[in-house]
């Protein structure tokens, strides 16, 4: 990766006051950004050992040995972590969470009165290897209602399946907090974080690709979904959400 980040257009990212989403407007700055000059430690580090991970991190469907799996259906999510240059980037680290089935996060701040599956992990990390490449095995995740909770809340509005995102690539500056979608799900065209990106290029590099060929025998489906951290076709940096 380049000492110096090529910088994003703005319509490539989510707007920061997202109408209808309460609090993304409490949580935007008042004032014009400061701009802020890069430091050394920015291009430096973290580094991860892939030893550190616990066996079975990567399986969000299991939460031991023995047990049964997670209700819903089983999939697996892979693909590669790329730097803007196109190179795959070793030994990064990406931490994983999500909703169950029923969409219920295993958190204490989730009101929603679905129930929790014992079975079911709700968190996962994994490292890419050599080539770039992450594998995750888990519960495809299902939509919800969002909370109103005030004047500025959307009344109704329902988030579509997806998967958060933590990636630490190589440095601290292309640390990367995202969200995967699924294609085909109607929520999609509905989603308010989702849409409020402007470029449908950009919009598109967060949905993931079914890939029927990465199916397993014990009824996975399969999708991939690949990372570039920052440059021109970087994946939207999408951390604000409900």
């Amino acid at each position: 990766m380049t000492d110096t980040f090529r910088p994003y257009d703005d319509a490539t990212q989510p707007v920061r006051a997202v109408v209808g989403y309460r609090k993304s407007l409490l949580r935007t700055p008042g004032q014009v950004p400061w701009p802020r000059i890069g430091a050394p430690a920015d291009a430096t580090g973290p580094s991860f050992d892939p030893a550190a991970l616990r066996p079975g991190e990567h399986d969000l469907a299991v939460v031991a040995p023995g047990r049964p799996r997670a209700l819903g259906q089983l999939i697996v999510v892979t693909g590669r972590v790329l730097d803007e240059d196109g190179r795959p980037v070793r030994n990064a680290l990406l931490e994983c969470w999500q909703a169950n089935a029923a969409g219920k996060y295993i958190h204490h701040n989730d009101p929603s009165p679905v129930p929790i599956d014992p079975n079911f992990v709700g968190v996962g990390r994994v490292m890419t290897d050599e080539r770039g490449q992450y594998r995750i095995r888990t519960i495809k995740p299902g939509g919800y209602a969002v909370p109103f909770d005030g004047e500025g809340q959307l009344s109704g509005w329902w988030r579509p399946p997806h998967i958060h995102f933590s990636i630490f690539g190589p440095a601290f500056a292309s640390r990367l907090v995202t969200q995967m979608y699924f294609p085909g799900e109607p929520l999609n065209e509905r989603d308010l974080l989702l849409n409020s990106i402007r470029d449908q290029a950009a919009r598109l590099r967060l949905i993931g690709a079914f890939a029927p060929e990465l199916s397993t025998q014990d009824g996975a489906l399969g999708f991939r979904h690949d990372f570039v951290l920052r440059g021109r076709f970087e994946t939207p940096f999408e951390d604000d959400h409900p």
